[in-house]
């Protein structure tokens, strides 16, 4: 007896001092690069040092966690400074954390599998929030900055606190940003990811925002600086969807006013170093191997939609006889000529490029300086697209084609979209994070001078795509008409809130790749071998790379290091 009470004391006593303990806050900073879930609960000793260029973004990333449910967890950083100098444009979120409803059916070896089911992605901008028990928070830091920052170390403090169990606690973190003499200008790699304007409801708490009005236009600010502050240099902007056509007596007459405006208003925020014309066809009757036809307008009941018809028809031959050049007319009237770029159809292959090729001949004979890009999926469009943009594994097998244009003077990009799958860069969310980082240092290492994707913010259901309804819920997607999985995040790089777009830690990857693109070049005019060796020794090939973040990190103090010299 004596002994079960001896033991039943010693359980009561580790009991208490259990329960005494579950007030403990783990506070921790870890890579950016590194993807924490929810149920992450290690996290290795980390020197917490960031090494930049002046002109891009210092990104860092705390974790809190505790044995009880956590609330008003809040954040304050106070300013890194260097001498009198200090870096205070400052940005904090709260890292959330998304499903997969449709898991990648070819994913790669390094993907992500949580126990949880939840990844990381979306950066909510909040002054607090509350964790569950058992819940990881990460939370994101982003320090711009300036271009004329004078160099050194500067040294900051991170500080949280919150109420755990009734308890206030705070506790805090040091950290160093170490800033090098190269100064990041505007980029020169040509990056677009599609947007989506018939979306701006999600910014408006679900509610309608009338086409061209006073919210709409707001809305599409937001877009357009969110686009700038992420390095998107070209932006897709629609020919069908702001302008306005009227037809009478056989004649057909059109008002770019609303065009004009949109693109006014990307150029004031800084997109658009290129104007990418949206597609002016598409595929008859939605059949991956159907041929060709073009949008032409159609009235109906006092509104406008648009009709697909084929070449061969008159009305469609009559109305882009009118509407193209007066179009490229504009465009020339207002001084864009030399950014501007159009689409005709989008992803052409061997079964319908024929009907590509007819089409294209017709409009260029309307405009024969007509400067087109397009997705392709063929080699047989010379003289007939400018600006080559195959699939990235496309790009892999026609290389030696696709060098000879750019020898030429055409331009090869590349894109990536629900494919390529497998050990290919993408951006999924199921992947490293750093493999999202790496598709520049691809641009980089091929000699590739831009990259497009097609969905910087497709949220919700739609043109036979089906998606979660909520942004913040399933990041996969499904096209109906195939069946083909979008994996998740192929959708969607941006999550919206009320008049804003909040950014993922994969945009932000992504803005960092993009900066690192220009580093590289800095570094192969002045030491071309080490350049070659540095991006050589981290992208093997298209689908082998070094993901280790601790030897991406040492190679890229290196790169700042020898252009400081």
């Amino acid at each position: 007896m004596k002994t079960v009470i001896r033991y039943t004391l010693m359980l009561a006593g580790i009991l208490l001092i259990r329960c005494s303990s579950n007030n403990t806050v783990q506070f921790e900073v870890v890579d950016a690069l590194q993807k924490v879930f929810p149920e992450s609960n290690y996290f290795a000793p980390f020197d917490a040092h960031i090494d930049v260029a002046r002109g891009e973004h210092a990104s860092l990333q705390f974790v809190v966690r505790a044995n009880s449910d956590i609330q008003n967890l809040k954040i304050k950083i106070d300013s890194p400074e260097s001498g009198d100098s200090e870096l205070a444009d400052i940005k904090t979120g709260f890292v959330g954390f998304v499903k997969v409803g449709r898991a990648n059916p070819e994913p790669s070896k390094d993907s992500y599998k949580p126990m949880s089911g939840y990844f990381p992605d979306p950066i909510t901008y909040e002054d607090s929030r509350d964790v569950p028990f058992g819940t990881t928070q990460p939370i994101w830091v982003s320090v711009k900055i300036p271009k004329d920052c004078p160099t050194g170390l500067y040294t900051g403090t991170a500080e949280i606190t919150c109420q755990v169990a009734g308890e206030t606690i705070s506790k805090t973190k040091s950290f160093e940003i170490e800033v090098f003499k190269p100064v990041i200008e505007s980029t020169s790699l040509w990056v677009t990811n599609w947007f989506f304007l018939d979306r701006l409801h999600y910014l408006n708490n679900n509610q309608p925002v009338e086409k061209h009005g006073d919210l709409y236009w707001e809305l599409s600010r937001v877009m357009a600086k969110t686009l700038a502050d992420y390095r998107q240099n070209v932006a897709m902007i629609s020919l069908f969807d702001h302008t306005d056509f009227s037809f009478e007596n056989d004649k057909w007459d059109f008002d770019f006013s609303n065009f004009n405006k949109m693109v006014d208003l990307f150029a004031e925020e800084g997109v658009i170093g290129r104007l990418e014309g949206g597609h002016l066809g598409s595929r008859i009757d939605g059949g991956w191997s159907s041929p060709f036809g073009l949008y032409v307008p159609v009235f109906e009941n006092d509104s406008i939609d648009k009709e697909l018809l084929p070449l061969n028809s008159q009305k469609a031959k009559d109305f882009y006889a009118a509407f193209l050049p007066a179009f490229v007319e504009n465009i020339k009237a207002n001084g864009w000529d030399g950014q501007y770029i159009q689409h005709i159809a989008d992803e052409p292959i061997e079964d319908n490029v024929e009907s590509y090729i007819e089409i294209s001949k017709f409009l260029k004979t309307l405009v024969p300086d007509l400067k087109v890009i397009e997705a392709c999926h063929t080699h047989q469009l010379e003289n007939m697209v400018d600006i080559w943009v195959p699939q990235m594994n496309f790009l892999k097998s026609g290389m030696d084609f696709y060098n000879e244009r750019q020898a030429k003077g055409d331009e090869a990009w590349y894109y990536t979209c629900l494919s390529p799958k497998g050990e290919w860069a993408n951006r999924f969310v199921e992947q490293p994070l750093i493999k999202t980082r790496l598709l520049h240092w691809v641009n980089f290492k091929y000699n590739i001078p831009g990259y497009l994707h097609w969905g910087f913010n497709f949220w919700g259901s739609n043109s036979g795509i089906v998606t979660a309804e909520n942004p913040f819920d399933d990041v996969s997607g499904m096209i109906v008409s195939s069946g083909n999985i979008l994996p998740g995040g192929d959708c969607w790089i941006s999550y919206p809130g009320y008049k804003t777009i909040y950014p993922s830690i994969r945009l932000e990857a992504m803005r960092d790749g993009i900066v690192d693109y220009e580093l590289l070049k800095m570094l192969r005019d002045k030491f071309p071998k080490k350049a070659d060796e540095l991006v050589g020794t981290t992208v093997y090939g298209f689908e082998h790379y070094d993901i280790n973040i601790g030897e991406f990190r040492k190679k890229r103090r290196e790169i700042l290091m020898k252009l400081s010299e």
